[in-house]
C-alpha cells in the first residue's frame, strides 16, 4: 500500500463518504422531474412504497413515503410509465442513490381519470352500482335533505324549483365543502347525520358543477360507500349534463343538475297529485252517475206512489173498459154465431124436403102403417093412403 504518512488528505469513514454523497447529492439534485417506468414495486405495512424507475438503458430505486402517497388519487402499476417530482438522496446504510419521490400521475392519462376508473372498476366489481339494489324514490317526500355548499348556486337552484312547484315540503340543509381538503369527509358525515336522525324522506347530494378536479370528493371513495350504505334514498347531482361521478352510479337516481333533481322530486310528487285528481274526478262521476240514477228511479216511484182513491178511481175505469172490452166480444161472438146460424139455415133449407115437395113432387104414406110408399106395386086396391103435399095432407082410397 502507499506510504500516507505524508499525504495531508483525511481519512474518512464509510459512513462520512455516504454523509458528503448524501449532502453533494441533494444539494445538487434537490427538484427533478423525471420521466419513467414503475418496476418492483412494493407495499409494505408501513404505508411506504417502495420500486425502481427505469429506462431502456438505466435504472434508479426510489421511494414515495405514506406522507406523500396519501395524496395519489390513482393506484400506480407496474409496467406504467409516469412522471414524477423528486429529489435526489443517498441511503446511507448501503450507500445506494435513490429518488425520494413527492408527485406522481400517468403520463399521457391525468391521474385523476386513472384513479376514477380504477375506483370505478372496483366498485362496480363489488355490486355497488347494480340495480337491483337502488330503491324507488317515495311517493309522498315530506321532508327533503340537502347535502351542499350552502353558499353555492346548487342550493338556490333547488330551493327555487322546491318553493315554485311543491309548496309545503320540508327542507333540511347540512351545509358541507363541496370541494379541497376537508370536502371528502364532510360530506360522508352529512349522509351518515341525516340517516342517524331520519329527518329525511330523500336526499339530494352535489354541487353546481366544475371540472375533474374541482369533483374530486364526489369521485372519492369514502362518499360512494356512504351513499350505498344510506337508509334514505339519495339523489347525485353534480352538474354535469354528460359526464359521470362516482357518486352518480351508486346513488339511487342521477340527476344531471341540482335543478333537474329538485324537478325528479316534484316530478314524483306531482304524479301523485295527478293520480289522485284523476281518482277524484272519476269518483265524482261515478257519485253523479249514481244520484242521476237514484233520481229517475225515485221520480218512477213518484209516479207509481198515489193515494187510495186515485187507485180506485184506476181500477173503476179499468173495469170499465174490460166491461165495454166484454161487451164488444159478446156482441162480435153473437153476431158471428148468428151469421153461422143464416148460413146453416140457408144450407138446411136447401136440402129441406119441402124444398122438393114445392117444386110438384108429393109422399105417399100408408095411412095406418104410417110407412112411405116408394112404388106402385106396393099399392092395392081399396087400400087408404096418405098424400103429402108442401102446403098439407090428404086421404085417399087406391081404385
Amino acid at each position: 500500500m502507499t506510504d500516507t504518512s505524508n499525504i495531508s488528505m483525511p481519512i474518512l469513514s464509510v459512513t462520512r463518504v455516504t454523509q458528503l454523497a448524501q449532502e453533494l447529492v441533494e444539494d445538487n439534485l434537490a427538484q427533478l422531474l423525471v420521466r419513467a417506468e414503475i418496476s418492483n414495486l412494493a407495499k409494505p405495512r408501513s404505508g411506504h412504497w417502495y420500486f425502481s424507475l427505469k429506462d431502456e438503458h438505466s435504472q434508479i430505486r426510489a421511494v414515495m413515503f405514506r406522507t406523500a402517497n396519501r395524496r395519489v388519487p390513482f393506484t400506480p402499476q407496474n409496467g406504467q410509465q409516469i412522471l414524477c417530482r423528486a429529489r435526489a438522496s443517498v441511503y446511507t446504510p448501503r450507500g445506494d442513490l435513490q429518488l425520494i419521490v413527492e408527485e406522481i400521475e400517468p403520463e399521457g392519462v391525468g391521474g385523476l381519470q386513472v384513479a376514477f376508473e380504477q375506483l370505478k372498476a372496483k366498485l362496480e366489481q363489488e355490486g355497488l352500482f347494480s340495480e337491483t339494489r337502488k330503491r324507488s324514490l317515495p311517493p309522498y317526500p315530506q321532508t327533503i335533505g340537502l347535502v351542499t355548499s350552502a353558499s353555492g348556486a346548487a342550493v338556490h337552484d333547488i330551493l327555487n324549483i322546491l318553493e315554485r312547484r311543491a309548496s309545503g315540503l320540508r327542507i333540511v340543509l347540512r351545509p358541507t365543502l363541496v370541494q379541497g381538503q376537508g370536502a371528502t369527509a364532510d360530506i360522508v358525515a352529512a349522509i351518515e347525520d341525516f340517516n342517524a336522525a331520519s329527518i329525511a324522506d330523500v336526499l339530494i347530494v352535489g354541487r353546481g358543477g366544475g371540472s375533474l378536479e374541482d369533483l374530486q370528493a364526489f369521485n372519492a371513495e369514502e362518499v360512494a360507500r356512504a351513499i350505498a350504505n344510506s337508509t334514505i334514498p339519495v339523489i347525485s347531482a353534480t352538474g354535469h349534463e354528460t359526464d359521470y361521478t362516482i357518486a352518480d352510479f351508486v346513488a339511487d337516481l342521477r340527476a344531471p343538475t341540482p335543478s333537474a333533481a329538485a324537478e325528479l322530486v316534484v316530478k314524483n310528487r306531482n304524479e301523485v297529485e295527478q293520480h289522485i285528481d284523476q281518482l277524484r274526478l272519476r269518483l265524482d262521476g261515478s257519485i253523479h252517475h249514481t244520484l242521476e240514477r237514484a233520481h229517475a228511479a225515485l221520480d218512477s216511484l213518484q209516479h207509481r206512489l198515489q193515494s187510495p182513491a186515485q187507485q180506485l178511481q184506476w181500477r173503476k175505469q179499468e173495469l170499465t173498459n174490460l166491461y165495454q172490452r166484454l161487451d164488444k166480444g159478446i156482441k162480435h161472438k153473437l153476431e158471428a154465431c148468428h151469421y153461422r146460424l143464416d148460413i146453416s139455415a140457408r144450407g138446411l133449407e136447401t136440402l129441406s124436403p119441402l124444398q122438393t115437395l114445392k117444386r110438384g113432387y108429393t109422399v105417399v104414406e100408408h095411412k095406418e102403417a104410417g110407412n112411405i110408399i116408394t112404388a106402385a106395386t106396393a099399392l092395392e086396391s081399396g087400400q087408404r093412403i096418405n098424400i103429402r103435399f108442401h102446403d098439407g095432407t090428404v086421404s085417399a082410397v087406391v081404385e
